[in-house]
Order: structure tokens, then sequence, then C-alpha cells
């Protein structure tokens, strides 16, 4: 259903962008996010990759590590994506300063799923 629904956002969006500032200039704005967005990909997988390696050598889990590599991941799908919603949410995901703040999120989320399940388990 997602998948569905963001293209027609997208879509609206680049019409509506496109109506303002002219076609030639929504067209540069969208090849120059999605440039200089894989630049960063680039250059935060590599320091992820960097912090996944430093964690394993010390003999610690890398878990919200490997949670930031798989937003690097999404972030990169997202910005190379032509729209402007995407690319906003791949820049809040590729920055470390948002996606540190996200990562908790998604952990508390997590966490927070998991023992609830965990506890209707244990109470059966």
């Amino acid at each position: 259903m997602i998948f569905a629904i963001i293209p027609v956002i997208e879509i609206a969006i680049l019409i509506k962008v496109g109506s303002y500032i002219g076609a030639a200039n929504t067209i540069i704005i969208v090849i120059a996010t999605a440039v200089i967005g894989a630049l960063l990909v680039k250059m935060e997988g590599v320091n992820v990759m960097f912090q996944i390696r430093s964690k394993i050598s010390q003999g610690v889990l890398p878990g919200a590590e490997l949670i930031e590599g798989a937003m690097v991941l999404v972030a990169g799908a997202l910005l190379v994506t032509p729209g402007f919603s995407t690319d906003l949410v791949g820049f809040l995901l590729v920055f470390p300063l948002t996606r540190k703040f996200i990562r908790k999120l998604i952990i508390r989320f997590i966490e927070r799923r998991y023992f609830s399940i965990w506890t209707i388990g244990r109470k059966s």
C-alpha cells in the first residue's frame, strides 16, 4: 500500500514545485540531491563500517551500529529516488545527529515490542 501511495505523493509534489520554479530547475534539484545524497551515503557508510569493525575487534556486538548501517542503506535508496519527501527522509537518515536520534526511537520501539511479546508469552 505504501509503495503505491509514495510515488503519487512524490509526483504531486514534483508537479507543484515545477509549477513554481520551472521544470528545468526542478529536474536540476532532483539530480543534485541524488548526487549529493549518494556522496553522503558513501561517506557515512564507510564511517559506519569502520565503527562496526571497531566494535567487532573489541569483542563487542555492534547492535546500534548495525541499525545505523541499515538506516544509511535505506537513506541511499531514498536519496536516489526522485522526489522531495523521500529526499527529506533520506537526508534525515544520513546525517549522524538525526540518525542517532531516529536510531534511539527505533531501539525504543523494538524494546517495547519485544518486551511486550516476551511478557505475554511468560504469562501463559
